[in-house]
């Protein structure tokens, strides 16, 4: 059993029957009554995200997960098809549920695919990536050397994030995949 004040972001436990992740939690001791934890979790069914509030030293099941490297084949339309490197074993999972995470993923990538109680739920992608810049309005003369401003620029996945003003097309760029923010040319 897995007590609340064991609680990790990201890691699995069973609540009522279904699986959640928990995403964010925090302990408050208020100056009258017991202590309560409160927690951000999401389904990992669906994807939805609740709030909950848990009493201090709750138990509950702890929810046995693993990740398995695989690479990214393609879009199947609603749903993402995966496949094992080593057995060459096809997964596919539905694209609504993983949306933030495949948006730093382009096909052939290896991801690694979080496998709870045996069955695929998510997609853990790096804490950055490297992409190419496709398409980019070109930085004004006298502009760059200062470095202040930022442009939208389209990155190869498709996703728009913000860069500096000296950032061109088919520049390499490292972007932290937990805020979408740029961190540096490659």
């Amino acid at each position: 059993m897995i007590s609340t004040n064991q609680f990790k972001n990201g890691a699995h436990i069973e609540v009522d029957g279904t699986i959640f992740r928990i995403m964010d939690f925090q302990h408050v001791k208020p100056g009258k009554g017991g202590a309560f934890v409160r927690t951000k979790l999401k389904r990992v069914g669906d994807g939805n995200v609740v709030d909950k509030t848990f009493r201090a030293g709750e138990k509950f099941r702890p929810v046995r997960t693993e990740t398995r490297k695989m690479q990214y084949l393609y879009d199947a339309g609603e749903a993402a098809v995966f496949m094992d490197t080593e057995s060459y074993e096809q997964t596919e999972l539905q694209r609504d549920s993983i949306a933030d995470e495949m948006q730093w993923v382009r096909p052939n990538d290896e991801v690694d695919l979080l496998l709870v109680d045996e069955r695929p739920t998510g997609v853990q992608v790096a804490s950055a990536v490297e992409l190419a810049v496709t398409e980019t309005d070109p930085g004004l003369k006298g502009d760059t050397a200062s470095g202040g401003g930022t442009k939208p620029a389209t990155l190869e996945s498709g996703v728009v994030i913000q860069v500096p003003l000296f950032v061109n097309e088919g520049d390499r760029v490292r972007v932290d995949t937990r805020n979408g923010e740029y961190v540096s040319r490659a």
